[in-house]
């Protein structure tokens, strides 16, 4: 149920394959079928489970949903860990401020998963509800290893590569990541239904309309 929701990395392509005009039309269609105005931004350290709960949270609201790392694999046609090997981290930040921007001008009433450094962009605030997903980084690192596919899923993550690095940035971003959010939402050792449910409880105290 949940990919009626998602706009997969599958249905983008289809968008960009009949070029930029249609790919903007067809998903910013999308967003704007529900007569909502805010968007829910899923924030936190990568690995943590942002595409999941998205997708559990579009499953449970009718929303869309919509992953910035498939938005910008879709746009440079590459994948993002060879982009970064190719042309650094600096370069990344920058299309991944294009694709905030994006977001901002074409996208209402969408659940958005974001990649793990996504809530550095200057116009975060502009771009709807900021919802952090807090687990440890041994849990994050536990969960990815217990995926069926796990090898891939850490292989397509540069800045996880060497542990010790990652942990020292993990340690950095966590206060930021609590700075730039609105709620937190423990995600460790929980079923993404459990998570899902959290976050739309909060929302529907927030006054979101779902």
């Amino acid at each position: 149920m949940a990919n009626d929701f998602f706009f997969s990395a599958h249905y983008i392509e289809l968008c960009l394959a009949e070029g930029v005009t249609r790919f903007f039309l067809c998903i910013g269609i999308q967003a704007k079928r529900k007569n909502v105005t805010d968007n829910i931004i899923l924030i936190g350290f990568m690995g943590v489970g942002k595409g999941r709960a998205a997708r559990a949270l579009a499953a449970g609201t009718g929303r869309f949903a919509i992953d910035t790392d498939d938005l910008i694999e879709s746009f440079l046609k590459t994948k993002i860990r060879t982009f970064f090997a190719e042309h650094g981290e600096p370069a990344f930040r920058q299309v991944e401020q294009q694709a905030a921007n994006w977001v901002e001008q074409q996208v209402q009433g969408t659940i958005i998963s974001s990649g793990g450094g996504f809530f550095m962009v200057d116009n975060l605030p502009r771009l709807g509800r900021i919802v952090y997903l807090h687990s440890s980084l041994k849990g994050i690192l536990a969960t990815l290893k217990q995926h069926p596919d796990a090898d891939r899923k850490i292989k397509k993550r540069p800045l996880l590569q060497d542990k010790a690095k990652a942990k020292e940035l993990f340690a950095t971003r966590l206060p930021l990541y609590r700075q730039a959010a609105e709620v937190e939402i423990n995600v460790e050792g929980r079923k993404t239904s459990e998570v899902a449910a959290e976050i739309k409880d909060w929302l529907t105290k927030e006054g979101v309309v779902l």
